[in-house]
């Protein structure tokens, strides 16, 4: 079989529009003041024609309305959207079907019409449980609505995921300890938790390089916070399988581990990315990130991609190892010959010794100890 069905195949949508831009945030998201739906399920729908002209057999096992904010999509849309996917692809028997909300888009009608187009899984931005901590995050909701909107979302879909953001300013270990065993009572299935990182471009990125985004806590309690999460989240039966993911037995996210596993994906929308592997070959395709010169470049030419990057084979190395030692169970080195030549061995050997990896025989693993120092551990793999 080609490599790519060792990850599976999937499909991720771009919904560029919120209500708001959060200062923290570095995703291609744009706030304005109309949108028009109907021109953008053309696009959609157009976009799932061309690709699925180019993998069709394919099982899909996943559909992903990412942004963006997809919770402001019209119900009608999603809904034509999922009936043309299912249309154009035999699906998995459990493929799931995520859609991301904000709390200040959630109500009860909207989200029993996502459910009834087939949507069966919601991933809602919480991001912190209380009102001082949500306002300096740049967030539209309080705690209470967030609590209202999580309410809603349990009541209509059995999968619901929310994200949270720890290490975040003037927060010290026991608050995030509290606020942690709140999130575990309130919690269904699945938790994203996030260390806040200060990326370049963002509102957060210019206050930080000025000296004026105070209260950051130091990376020693940075690592301790990481630390009490994986404790707290395993005694609670919810392991992290991924850097930043912890979830029940059964309810890992399949769509984020068809990324993290490195198998096939299709990205639709403004500055999505995918992997498709088309004869044989792995690429990497990308779209303009322009939500209005996508639109006018799908319309104009029928394809919403800006490049398609045929990828080498020490490009897919890379990768392989990037994405998946995220993941507690690591990768199957025998995927890739070039991960089993005597040089990566001594590398692999190297960290064993050190206790940051686990070898059981063509499986490598990232350790309890090595997984806060994953990027030391990945730079010292793929160092040449």
């Amino acid at each position: 079989m080609e490599d790519w069905a060792h990850g599976g195949f999937g499909l991720y949508i771009h919904w560029p529009f919120c209500q708001a831009k959060c200062p923290y945030c570095d995703f291609n998201s744009h706030v304005v003041a109309q949108i028009d739906q109907k021109a953008w399920q053309s696009a959609y729908l157009s976009e799932i024609d061309r690709i699925g002209a180019e993998t069709q057999g394919r099982v899909l096992r996943s559909v992903f309305f990412g942004g963006g904010t997809p919770s402001l999509m019209d119900p009608d849309v999603v809904d034509a959207v999922i009936t043309r996917i299912r249309a154009t692809w035999p699906t998995a028997n459990n493929i799931e079907i995520t859609l991301e909300a904000n709390p200040t888009s959630v109500e009860a009608g909207r989200f029993a019409g996502y459910r009834d187009a087939g949507v069966n899984r919601v991933s809602m931005g919480i991001q912190a449980l209380n009102d001082p901590d949500l306002k300096v995050l740049g967030r539209l909701h309080t705690a209470g609505e967030a609590m209202q909107a999580f309410e809603i979302a349990r009541g209509v879909f059995d999968r619901v995921s929310f994200d949270l953001i720890y290490a975040r300013q003037g927060q010290s270990v026991a608050a995030w300890e509290a606020e942690l065993q709140q999130a575990l009572s309130l919690a269904v299935d699945h938790l994203s938790l996030y260390q806040l990182t200060i990326e370049d471009g963002t509102a957060f990125g210019d206050r930080y390089a000025a000296g004026k985004l105070r209260g950051l806590p130091d990376d020693d309690n940075a690592a301790d916070m990481y630390a009490v999460t994986q404790d707290i989240c395993a005694a609670a039966g919810f392991n992290g399988y991924e850097v930043s993911n912890h979830a029940a037995a059964g309810c890992e996210s399949i769509h984020n581990r068809i990324y993290w596993r490195y198998g096939d994906y299709a990205g639709i929308g403004p500055g999505a990315h995918g992997r498709l592997t088309l004869g044989g070959q792995r690429h990497a395709t990308e779209a303009q990130l322009s939500p209005v010169g996508w639109l006018a470049q799908v319309r104009r030419t029928g394809n919403g991609d800006l490049v398609r990057t045929a990828l080498t084979q020490d490009d897919q190395v890379s990768e392989f190892l990037l994405m998946g030692m995220r993941l507690a169970e690591g990768v199957d080195l025998g995927r890739y010959p070039a991960l089993l030549t005597g040089e990566f061995n001594n590398k692999i050997n190297g960290l064993i010794e050190l206790g940051m990896v686990l070898r059981d025989e063509n499986q490598l693993s990232v350790t309890a100890e090595g997984r806060p120092v994953l990027n030391a551990v990945l730079r010292a793999l793929l160092d040449d």
